[in-house]
């Protein structure tokens, strides 16, 4: 479960990490008061599960409380990547005199979790891994014995950050390890944790991603979720019993299994440098069944985004065979058919594994004006992206 800005910092201030005096705002008018109430200059940021708020005009540095309401006024309401904002944090402003990035993330390769730092903040950590891969300093971390303050040194030295704000950085450090150990989070990122110019160490930027599979263990945060501020799609999905992440992409995707979902993204993206750049616009694992009532539901929901062009079915047929998988699709068809949906849009379908000469059968047979049929992976992904950008 991804969280909102204003709920990541609850945690950090739960665990002693250093944050700006803020308060939420939902109006213009509690955003004017809360400036009221913190004096002097403030930051008015949008409270959106995605990146790229600032860029998209959603981060607005404010004088005073009426201009903290003019900023309100213009990012309350904003759509920031298919995200509208309900909320704004109304932060003070730091004097910053340096920034810097730290993240701790389950690294599920290897079994353990990895911290990532950068003496270069408020930039995106992928652009900086891109173009300058020495600035970054990778450093597992071991879960039993965790991120104790020599380690946290060490990075501090590693990263070459100021040698004078080690003691301060490592302790920040060593409290972020305990946001992400004791709340079950998978990821914990500051991007920037600042030095202001009277020399104290701040998290002015949060976000944190707690493992839903942990839930339990944690009833307390049961108010962290929230239906409203999700995607809409997800939504749906959600209550469909289907698992569904939108992307910002073109090319809508349904698989069986989520590993091989993960590797028709990875296939589609690649394929899509081509065609312009084109990407994968979701996630959309079927599991194990393929009936025509769950086929819908996931066509329904990817079909009804505007943002995709086409769509790739890949299956694999295992203990649902791929001609029950055909005839879910062909059934899926002929149900939004009649429910009045469009279904015009092209659906490449890939067929593997288990009866999949039965199940290519079936699909050439019905002849659907929207379906292509390719029998290799990365065929059908070309296919798609291609389709996607035309």
């Amino acid at each position: 479960m991804d969280l909102y800005e204003h709920q990541a910092k609850q945690l950090f201030g739960e665990h002693d990490v250093p944050t700006a005096q803020r308060q939420l705002a939902s109006t213009p008018d509690q955003a004017e008061r809360s400036a009221a109430r913190i004096g002097g200059r403030v930051v008015v940021k949008a409270q959106v599960k995605t990146g790229g708020r600032g860029k998209a005009g959603g981060v607005k540095v404010a004088d005073g409380p009426e201009e903290a309401r003019a900023a309100a006024e213009q990012i309350l309401g904003m759509d920031i990547k298919g995200h509208t904002v309900h909320h704004v944090l109304v932060e003070e402003a730091a004097d910053i005199a340096e920034e810097y990035y730290f993240s701790i993330l389950l690294d599920r390769a290897n079994r353990t979790f990895l911290s990532i730092c950068s003496k270069e903040g408020g930039m995106e950590i992928e652009e900086v891994a891109a173009t300058r891969p020495q600035a970054i300093v990778r450093t597992p971390i071991d879960p039993l014995r965790g991120l104790d303050r020599a380690t946290a040194r060490e990075i501090c030295h590693r990263a070459e950050l100021p040698f004078d704000t080690h003691p301060r950085l490592a302790a920040v450090m060593t409290r972020l390890w305990r946001v992400a150990c004791e709340e079950d989070a998978t990821l914990v990122e500051v991007n920037p944790l600042v030095r202001t110019e009277d020399g104290r160490v701040v998290a002015l930027d949060g976000k944190v991603t707690l493992d839903g599979n942990a839930a339990f263990r944690h009833p307390e945060r049961a108010a962290f979720h929230d239906d409203a501020g999700a995607d809409e799609r997800e939504s749906r999905a959600r209550a469909k019993g289907l698992n569904y992440v939108k992307l910002d992409g073109e090319v809508g995707i349904i698989g069986n299994g989520a590993g091989l979902v993960m590797s028709t993204l990875d296939v589609v993206a690649y394929a899509g440098e081509a065609h312009g750049g084109v990407k994968p616009a979701n996630f959309l694992d079927i599991g194990g069944g393929a009936s025509a009532e769950v086929m819908a539901n996931g066509l329904e929901i990817i079909l009804g985004d505007p943002a995709v062009k086409s769509v790739f079915v890949n299956v694999f047929g295992g203990i649902t065979a791929c001609d029950a998988v055909a005839n879910g699709i062909v059934q899926a068809l002929e149900l939004l058919e009649e429910r009045g949906d469009d279904v015009s849009k092209p659906l490449v379908v890939r067929l593997d594994g288990n009866n999949a000469e039965l199940g290519r059968r079936i699909l050439d047979e019905r002849a659907h004006p929207a379906v292509r049929r390719v029998d290799t992976m990365d065929g059908a992904a070309a296919q798609a992206a291609e389709l996607a950008a035309a």
